[in-house]
């Protein structure tokens, strides 16, 4: 809800909206003050309390039913002060009727339905009030157009302000249901982009981690040495797991920087421990002739990391799996292809829904290109395209 709606507009915020409103009331003002030369002094009489109605209209946007009483309350009081001296309104007094027009028109737009109802009863009552004593003052009578078009003034005048203020009461109604589903979406696409983040960063790791402790325990028998080796690899990736949980945290609080300094060797020192920590036979090609923009490297690492846990995981049979990661002509091409004779199907629904589904996910966001499919009469190849100019 808008701070309008709620009654917390600021000063320089309501005049900046509603000068228009004054601009014309004080043009009624004038007028009348012209009009009203050279007739009964005690007209005068009225000046103070037009004043009053209109700078109630003008500042009603912030407590609207307050307005609209306290204008009800000065312009039947006036009529009633005019009314005991005896004096007429010749030409007429349109502020009352035009401050209560647009009262109404907020009152409707703003306050809830109950008080908007008593509101507008309230100033319809009190500018017929006015007409009705005005007309009571001539002694012709001729002036007197009777209940009948009184009310039909006062509908017409007063129908039209509210109609005004239920059109812009739906309005506001719409507008607000359109940035609740704005938010919702926000929200939404936060939570796919954490959890894409998560998956990338505790499969990779946890792959790694299993397929290393799997290959130490067929092997400890036979070889223990062998199998001790592969323990501080097990090590380091738990410790990597923990850094990398350490920094989307960070990222989380906000308390982490974006990444800044990193170069075309430091990534390709990045994406060479990301194949080591996977394990198994992988030949690595890494060739970087254009720089590597910090945030476009970091997608490179997870799309690595994805596609190598993505083959270690869902395709059976795996001798060999090649990585490829080069710069060409204003773009980075990173292709991952294995020798499998498994389906990659489990990585459309993927770990929780995250495996493929959140590769195209990040690469399309980078204004990229992204494929997966069988190579052939076995095997799998993941290639993602990103330009570097973002």
């Amino acid at each position: 809800m808008s701070r309008v709606e709620n009654g917390y507009l600021g000063w320089r915020t309501l005049a900046r909206r509603q000068w228009p409103l004054a601009g014309a009331l004080v043009l009624i003002i004038g007028a009348q003050m012209v009009s009203w030369r050279g007739l009964e002094p005690g007209l005068w009489l009225l000046l103070p309390a037009d004043l009053i109605i209109a700078v109630l209209a003008v500042v009603s946007p912030r407590r609207p039913f307050d307005a609209a009483l306290a204008s009800s309350i000065a312009t039947a009081g006036s009529s009633l002060a005019l009314h005991g001296l005896h004096l007429i309104r010749i030409g007429g007094d349109f502020v009352p009727l035009a401050a209560g027009m647009a009262i109404t028109a907020i009152l409707v737009r703003q306050a809830p339905r109950g008080r908007a109802v008593i509101g507008t009863v309230l100033l319809i009552v009190a500018w017929s009030t006015t007409q009705f004593l005005d007309r009571q003052n001539y002694s012709d009578g001729q002036a007197n157009f009777g209940l009948p078009n009184l009310i039909s003034i006062a509908v017409f005048f007063f129908g039209l302000a509210v109609g005004t203020g239920l059109y812009f009461r739906a309005r506001d109604r719409d507008r607000r249901k359109s940035e609740a589903a704005s938010v919702a979406a926000a929200q939404q696409a936060e939570r796919l982009a954490l959890a894409r983040e998560l998956h990338d960063v505790v499969a990779h790791y946890v792959t790694g981690i299993v397929v290393h402790s799997q290959a130490a325990e067929a092997i400890v028998d036979q070889n223990p040495d062998a199998a001790r080796q592969v323990l501080p690899i097990i090590t380091a990736s738990g410790h990597e797991a923990l850094a990398a949980m350490r920094r989307l945290v960070g990222t989380l609080r906000g308390t982490e920087a974006s990444p800044t300094s990193r170069d075309n060797d430091e990534l390709s020192a990045q994406i060479k421990r990301t194949v080591e920590q996977v394990g198994g036979p992988v030949r690595l090609d890494v060739q970087l002739s254009e720089t590597v923009p910090p945030e476009l490297a970091q997608s490179v690492i997870r799309l690595v990391q994805e596609s190598l846990t993505n083959s270690r995981k869902h395709a059976a049979g795996v001798n060999r799996i090649d990585v490829d990661v080069r710069t060409i002509d204003g773009s980075v091409r990173v292709q991952v292809s294995d020798d499998g004779t498994g389906q990659h199907t489990a990585p459309v629904g993927g770990s929780g829904g995250f495996g493929l589904v959140g590769m195209r996910e990040r690469v399309e966001l980078l204004g990229g290109q992204f494929s997966a499919g069988p190579n052939g009469a076995s095997g799998w190849t993941v290639v993602a395209e990103l330009p570097l100019g973002g």
